[in-house]
């Protein structure tokens, strides 16, 4: 699948300064129509929060998941994405989702007696959602 096919294209390329690209790859990207960006020198945290993203991603969800074809792979990604989104905590976010809010702590005894919670798969069970259960 190409970006084109989607309608949209890439205009910029970011990169660290990792030895393995070369002049010629940035010969390539430029070729191709893109600009080439590196990121700053001793800089480590500069292009760190994708980075988080794609390890998460992939220990999460690719590492798990069998890829059919190109047509499951976005549809996979779209999904987690969602999920990454909505209902998976976060510990720099105190268990929150960066989209959805805390939920009210429980601190009445009869309501912690006679808690339901239900569980939804996501992704044929890759994924679970809990919510407390109405």
């Amino acid at each position: 699948m190409d970006l084109e096919d989607a309608g949209s294209k890439a205009k910029f390329l970011i990169r660290d300064r990792d030895s393995k690209f070369t002049v010629a790859f940035d010969a390539l990207m430029t070729d191709a129509g893109l600009k080439v960006v590196t990121t700053g020198i001793r800089m480590p945290r500069m292009n760190s929060l994708m980075e988080r993203w794609i390890q998460t991603c992939r220990t999460e969800l690719l590492d798990r998941t069998l890829i059919w074809n190109q047509r499951h792979l976005p549809h996979a990604l779209r999904e987690y994405e969602s999920f990454y989104n909505d209902q998976r905590p976060h510990r720099a976010l105190k268990q929150a989702a960066p989209c959805r809010p805390l939920p009210t702590p429980i601190t009445q005894q009869a309501q912690l007696a006679h808690l339901e919670v239900s569980r939804r798969d996501r992704l044929s069970g890759t994924l679970h959602e809990y919510q407390h259960a109405a």
